[in-house]
Parts: structure tokens; sequence; C-alpha cells
């Protein structure tokens, strides 16, 4: 995208907590809240506007038919021009930008369990590179459908939405010529490309890809694209022989094993001998720490049941699917999917409370969500509903539309702009996105390799949880946009 010179002139910054009051919720005159903050970044301080947003979108026919809410956070003291906008969602179907807003890229970080969670400045926010725009879709955050939901809760009418949103942003706040860029999360990533069908005018110059959901995942290709995250996993619980190689290294290991002898096992089926089988049920018992009397009676086929419940079923344990690391008891009570995977709110390292001062740290008042009265308190945004982090009912009304991977999508908008570029990172421990499906799905796509970044993590789903993941994910992030 061709970047022209901006006439919009910076603004002073005005260093106030809270601006007026907000007006009065109206269908027809959507609510739009500005305040005014400093944080502290890694460099220095940073002067910024946060913008809280109503924006009205219409569904396929044409009717106005739902209210998204945007959190922005625009640096001050900077002129526009040539300032990137990057814009920001989960994925779900039917989550919010929390883990991305709170735990990532947003000046504020959020910290401690259940009702003692707190939020502190964040030091790796992209403030400094990038205005960020956080979009939660209908039916997520404070965003609401005004009667039936449904024309949003499928692939294209919420890709529709989503571009329509950033579309009024751009006009809105006069910035149709800054450099942008759009990053998506799990589902996310599915939305960003689908966003690259329905609208093609909305140019980038980059699309970043986290924890990307796999394309082709039946037959032989599911089991060849997950073993890498099972052998890394094995390798990490102490069940595979690490002969002094690091985990990337066995990642790598067992990526040229599945590309070529497991594959060819595979693609056999019945016809493999027996003697084969058995040697092959052997050398994957040993990469991914399974009997190899439980491999050989599943066909050579390791699904994430089976590995999630046998590694360590000696020891009464489970491991997690969002992050193989995470443990359960075999037998704790059961919960309603996704709150019974151990990998859902999983964090490796004791976080430690922030080194700064008590005035930079904002907690709620006892019983209340620390995400709620965030947004009423600092951000002056006071909304007739809670917060809605993850929304199942959105997640089990959505219309997949044949579960079509989306992925060719991007690669078609890449050969109309040759200068559109790809940052893609995944965490070796995510069994739910593994980090080998989302390679062979770019590859397949057709996404030229020479405008692909790529970023590995020793993590799992969400590869931002550990502090030095979070800050080199961060510094990967600026350099991309900054190419």
């Amino acid at each position: 995208m061709i970047q022209s010179i901006r006439s919009l002139a910076a603004g002073l910054a005005v260093m106030l907590t809270l601006a007026a009051p907000a007006a009065a919720q109206d269908a027809r005159n959507p609510r739009s809240v500005v305040t005014a903050h400093v944080t502290q970044l890694q460099d220095g301080p940073v002067a910024y506007q946060a913008v809280v947003a109503e924006t009205m979108v219409r569904s396929e026919d044409g009717r106005a038919s739902g209210t998204v809410v945007t959190t922005s956070y625009i640096r001050t003291n900077v002129a526009p021009a040539g300032r990137p906008v990057l814009f920001i969602f989960n994925g779900g179907p039917g989550a919010s930008t929390t883990p991305l807003h709170f735990g990532a890229f947003g000046p504020m970080r959020r910290f401690g369990e259940g009702d003692h969670q707190y939020l502190a400045m964040n030091p790796h926010s992209l403030l400094d590179a990038a205005d960020l725009v956080f979009i939660d879709p209908v039916g997520t955050g404070y965003s609401r459908p005004h009667d039936d939901g449904a024309p949003f809760w499928t692939r294209t009418g919420d890709a529709r939405s989503v571009a329509d949103v950033i579309r009024q942003w751009l006009a809105r706040h006069e910035r149709t010529d800054s450099p942008r860029y759009l990053l998506g999360q799990s589902y996310g990533t599915l939305r960003a490309a689908e966003i690259m069908r329905v609208a093609p005018d909305l140019e980038f110059d980059g699309v970043l890809l986290f924890a990307l959901v796999p394309g082709e995942r039946s037959g032989p290709l599911a089991h060849v694209s997950s073993l890498p995250s099972y052998a890394a996993a094995a390798w990490h619980h102490g069940r595979a022989a690490r002969d002094g190689r690091t985990v990337e290294q066995v990642y790598e290991d067992a990526v040229v094993f599945a590309r070529t002898d497991y594959i060819a096992a595979l693609i056999q089926g019945a016809a493999l001998p027996d003697a084969e089988r058995g040697a092959m049920a052997g050398r994957l018992s040993a990469m991914t720490g399974l009997p190899a009397a439980l491999i050989a009676e599943n066909d050579l086929r390791i699904t994430n049941t089976l590995f999630m419940f046998n590694l360590l079923a000696d020891q009464g344990l489970r491991t997690g699917q969002l992050d193989a690391r995470a443990t359960a008891r075999l037998d704790a009570p059961a919960q309603r999917p996704p709150y019974d995977d151990p990998g859902m709110n999983y964090g490796p390292e004791a976080v430690a409370r922030p080194a700064d001062p008590e005035e930079t740290v904002f907690r709620p008042e006892d019983g209340v969500s620390v995400v709620d009265a965030y947004y009423a308190d600092v951000l002056d945004f006071r909304a007739d509903d809670t917060y809605q982090a993850l929304n199942l009912e959105v997640n089990s009304a959505w219309d997949h539309e044949g579960f079509i991977d989306a992925i060719p999508h991007l690669a078609e908008a890449m050969a109309r702009d040759p200068d559109l570029r790809v940052f893609w990172s995944a965490g070796y421990y995510d069994l739910s996105t593994p980090a080998y499906g989302g390679r062979y799905t770019l590859d397949q796509a057709g996404i030229p390799a020479d405008r692909l970044t790529a970023a590995y993590f020793a993590s799992g789903h969400s590869v931002f949880i550990e502090d030095t993941n979070l800050e080199a994910l961060a510094d990967a992030v600026r350099d991309f946009m900054a190419e």
C-alpha cells in the first residue's frame, strides 16, 4: 500500500485521567469516550489517548443490526503521518480480545487470579510502534446484536462486520493513508483471511497470525501435522529421550520424520506389513512417550485425546490441549468444555507483582470484575451490560460455512499486492492449533516464503504468557512493522 503524507497535525497531549462523561447511549448516536493517559514502556513514558467507541454495523440485508465496541490507544505528542495502525482481535468464535488486550499488547496488563486480579502498566505494549485498535466482534466484550445475532455469527457475516468497523475507524480518525496491519489469534486467523476475501478494498501492509487454525485435518495429514507437537510435549514431560537436544531440535526432528517415514507408513494403511507396523509403533513410542502397543492398537494414528489422556496416565494425570505442559487429575470433576482443559488458563511461571509504584496499579473493589471496573473507572465507559470475555452461546451458534480453509484468500490478496507480508507465530506445546499444521497450511495455500516471517516459541496456544516470550514476541512484531 502506497503511503501518502497526512495533513492531520498532531495535537498536544493533555495529561488527564478522565474525560467528560459519556453521552447517553443511542442506537442512532453511538457513544465515543476519550480519556488521556501516560504509560511507562521499556524505553520511557508514552502519552496516549484511549478511545472507547461504539460503531454501528449492518447485516447483509443492509440493516443496522449490531453495535461493535472498539478500544483504541492512540499515541499523542507524535505526528500521525506514517504511524501504523494495528487492528487486533482474538478468535473463539465468541472470544473477546482480552488475552491480547490485557495479556500481550495493551498499555495495561492483567495479573492475579479470580477476584484478586489487578492491572499494571505493561512495559511490552506496542504503543511505541503503532496505534492499537482492539475489536470485540458482535456477541463479545460489550458488542451486542440489536435483535438476532445470527447474521453476524457466520464466517462471512462476521468478516464483513469487522471489515466495516475497520473502514469506519480509518475514516473517523482521518487515517485512511496510514500503514495498517491486521492481527488475529486462533479463529481470528481465519477471520483475518476472510476479511481479505470480503473486503479487498481494505489494503493492508501486513497480516499477523497467532496460533493459526490449520486447514486440512482429516486422514493422514491430521496425524502428521500434530506429531511434532506431541514430540515436544513428551520432551517437556521427560517421556521422550532428550539426548542433549533442545525442544526446537526435537520439534524439527519430528517434522522431518512426519514428512517422510511417518506419512509413508500411514498412506499404506492396512497394506503396511506387520513387521513394519511394529517397527513404526516403536519409533513413534520413543518420540511421543506413548506405549508402542497402544499406538499399534490405533493403527499408528495418534489423536489429541489419545495423547493427552495416556502420556501421564501412570501418574493419574492428563495434559492440556491449549498448552500440553499443563496437567490435571484424570479423576477431576467433569467441567463444560473448554473449561475442562487444564491448558486454558495455564501459567508456567509464578507471575510476580510488578515492581511499579502503587499508583501505577489499578485494583477494583472486591467482587468487581477488573475488566468492567477498568472500562468504567479508568476509561470512563459505563456499559449497560457486563463484559463478555468468552461467549459459548456464540460459539455454539456459529456457522462455519463448511469449514473450508480460509488461508488461500490471504494468498490471493498477496498475489494482488506484492508488498503485503505475513507474520506467523506458533507455540511448540499447542495441541489445538499445532505448529506444523500451521506451517503446512501456509505452504499449501501458496503464501510466498520470502514474504513470511515465522516465529516459534516454547509455549502453548497463547505464546505471550511468559514474560520472556512476550518481550521477544513484541520485539518481533515491532521489527515486522518496521520493515
